[in-house]
């Protein structure tokens, strides 16, 4: 594994950025240890600062509108960019003419290219023969492992000892993975030893040590590559606290996700997350979601283990809105409810900290 971090990236989310479409690169302008987060590029939101527009905070990561602003600055500060990263998330996962034209270009620039997207670069001659001229290495990080490296179920998952949080969310793109971070880094902040399970794409390019990508799974291996990350978490680390990241949503029509990490990661206790504004499954106009409290009752029958809390995506909600909207879903489901992205996670992790043994 290459010492973290690996270099100076710009993070790619043209036309995409604070929108569902940009979840990758909201990931890595919150956080991340593998790169160093030099920029975004999306030409809507240029000359202004990438955490004001995410989250109304300033983070010191410039918006740009091209490729050539982005590097020109990078290299006039003598931090040049290594690494062009594509932060887009569209459904289906594939990489539009206009993104692969801009990958093109960070490749004559001698940019690698990491890309989570499910059409691979690696499998472009076009790109793989600029990208051998000028050096560039290209990761396709949704790309299949090789089935001899996949591992199957086996039950060792029952060794495991520490306490398991799953976060599961309500729909796709609402902030499980986010919420998850925000946990396990206040777990270690109260001196609790807590790993993080990354399941997708933009965990791994956050730089976590534990995890799988389960867009590149064959079927039959998703439930013992689970369970294997769990298992490698607690035998290498030993913590306290495993929280595994979710995936979609159990009754999303496109992104059916959860059933597997329930049954395979077998947490004891889940977190839900949910956007109590969005009333349609994200992409999928006249898919409602449905009920909060329903959902809660199907994670519960399935699992058989406890819904402890809920916590929101406030989008669609003015600051005005939260509290009243936490108050109210609070006394609908009979759960305690926080917005841990304004609020941060200290209550909520209080909480958790009694069920750990």
């Amino acid at each position: 594994m290459s010492p973290l971090p690996e270099g100076n990236a710009i993070v790619y989310c043209e036309n995409a950025f604070n929108t569902l479409n940009g979840k990758t690169a909201h990931g890595l302008v919150r956080f991340t240890n593998r790169y160093r987060v030099l920029s975004v590029i999306d030409s809507r939101h240029a000359g202004k600062d990438a955490g004001e527009i995410l989250d109304g905070k300033a983070s010191r990561i410039p918006i740009f509108g091209s490729l050539e602003q982005a590097v020109e600055e990078a290299d006039s500060k003598a931090r040049p960019a290594t690494h062009f990263v594509v932060g887009l998330a569209p459904d289906g996962g594939r990489l539009s003419k206009t993104a692969r034209q801009d990958v093109k270009n960070a490749v004559s620039y001698g940019l690698n290219v990491d890309c989570g997207l499910h059409d691979y670069i690696s499998e472009d001659p076009e790109i793989m023969k600029l990208a051998a001229r000028y050096g560039s290495k290209i990761r396709d990080i949704r790309k299949p492992r090789r089935i001899q490296k996949l591992h199957f179920f086996s039950g060792k998952i029952e060794a495991v000892k520490a306490l398991k949080i799953a976060v599961l969310g309500t729909d796709s793109a609402i902030g499980k993975r986010t919420t998850a971070w925000l946990i396990v880094n206040v777990f270690k902040d109260l001196g609790l030893d807590a790993e993080m399970i990354g399941t997708g794409q933009t965990a791994w390019m956050q730089g976590v040590k534990y995890g799988i990508i389960l867009d590149s799974l064959v079927n039959d291996f998703v439930a013992g590559e689970i369970e294997h990350a769990v298992w490698t978490a607690w035998k290498e680390a030993k913590p306290d606290i495993i929280v595994i990241e979710g995936q979609g949503s159990l009754m999303n029509p496109a992104y059916p996700g959860g059933f597997e990490i329930l049954a395979a990661g077998r947490p004891d206790i889940i977190v839900l997350q949910h956007a109590p504004a969005r009333l349609e499954y994200d992409g999928f106009p006249g898919y409602a979601i449905q009920p909060l409290r329903q959902q809660i009752q199907v994670i519960e029958l399935l699992s058989a283990k406890p819904v402890v809390a809920v916590t929101i995506n406030h989008e669609g909600l003015s600051s005005d809105q939260i509290p009243s909207v936490c108050d109210a879903m609070q006394k609908d489901v009979g759960l305690p409810v926080f917005d841990v992205l304004k609020d941060g996670a200290d209550t909520l992790v209080k909480i958790l900290e009694s069920y750990v043994k």
